[in-house]
């Protein structure tokens, strides 16, 4: 009988993204310019050569190890919907890789100790072409072609993770926090696109006018409510949550009252919110210190990247935010 993960939150996440594979992805590459006929069959014997060699852990690690953690909290949860044989949460390893070259991949996440039991080796293929097929609610990616392909595809929430490094085993697993930028990310991109062409008087009039109107859905918003009802499911009181979750948003006063109203509409309470009306969002976020940063501003990534794992939320391809220059930070209301 197939198992229904209806509510399972489910997350696919690159071999990239989970461990640090610089070093044979350079050698690969330099397989390919020095003997590109030769390339696949040298890297093979290469990967063989290493498949028992522990592996780094990447910048997704902690918040792979945070999430799978929930599954913990869940058996002790009185939520009868909750069976022993349906997880709170599941991961599943995307990989471009072929097989046989994947082997060292599996090794890891065997010594590691996560309890990850599904992937997907598809030896080069298109990544798009096989999320649905896992039902996945968020993808986690160092390859920006291959975010950029989902985010098309309008399949599920996805990012491309930086693999810059930072001091990720600083980040404790015992609680998972989660911090979601609000227009282009959470919210849909009318407001960050009425701000670039017209400016911010433009867009807080229009805020102020519509106030009690929801804002529409942006690519995460399903994400979060999957989340958030996550979250009501797990045991917690008001001194200890598994998960928290935080918007962290350059909007200001008047548009932040419309924004608590439409997570309200939506079924969602966020545990933080800070509505910093242009103040760089690093500081907030340090003493946040979440596992991972959702942001579509390539600047606001840059700025956090030092202190904590980041994820930069693409636009579709068609998106006419990417016809608009970006605006300094200072000035930016997202």
């Amino acid at each position: 009988m197939a198992i229904d993960f209806s509510n399972t939150l489910i997350v696919a996440i690159s071999a990239t993204a989970l461990f640090d594979l610089t070093e044979s992805e350079q050698y690969r590459e330099k397989l390919l310019q020095d003997s590109p006929t030769d390339a696949s069959k040298q890297f093979r014997e290469y990967m063989q050569q290493h498949e028992n060699d522990p592996l780094e852990i990447g910048a997704g690690f902690p918040l792979i190890q945070a999430i799978l953690n929930l599954n913990n909290c869940g058996k002790a949860t009185t939520d009868h919907n909750y069976q022993n044989d349906t997880p709170l949460v599941e991961v599943v390893i995307i990989s471009k890789s072929c097989p046989e070259t994947g082997i060292r991949v599996l090794n890891a996440i065997r010594q590691r100790g996560l309890c990850i039991t599904r992937s997907a080796f598809i030896s080069g293929g298109q990544v798009a072409d096989y999320i649905a097929d896992f039902k996945v609610d968020l993808f986690l990616t160092t390859n920006k072609e291959d975010a950029q392909s989902v985010a098309d595809a309008q399949i599920c929430a996805c990012a491309i993770l930086d693999a810059t490094p930072v001091n990720t085993f600083t980040l404790d697993t015992d609680q998972l926090r989660i911090a979601f930028d609000g227009d282009a990310v959470l919210f849909d991109d009318s407001g960050e696109l009425l701000y670039k062409q017209q400016g911010l008087k433009a867009f807080h009039d229009r805020e102020a006018l519509m106030t009690d109107l929801p804002i529409e859905k942006g690519p995460y918003a399903d994400l979060l409510i999957k989340l958030s009802h996550l979250q009501d499911r797990l045991p917690h009181s008001e001194q200890s949550r598994p998960i928290q979750i935080a918007l962290v948003t350059a909007r200001n006063a008047p548009a932040d009252l419309r924004a608590i109203k439409t997570l309200r509409q939506w079924g969602v309470t966020v545990d933080m919110a800070f509505f910093l009306g242009g103040l760089e969002k690093t500081s907030v976020l340090k003493t946040f210190a979440p596992h991972i940063f959702f942001d579509d501003s390539i600047q606001h990534i840059d700025a956090a990247k030092n202190y904590m794992p980041t994820a930069l939320v693409p636009y579709h391809s068609n998106s006419k935010l990417y016809t608009h220059t970006w605006v300094p930070v200072k000035d930016a209301h997202q």
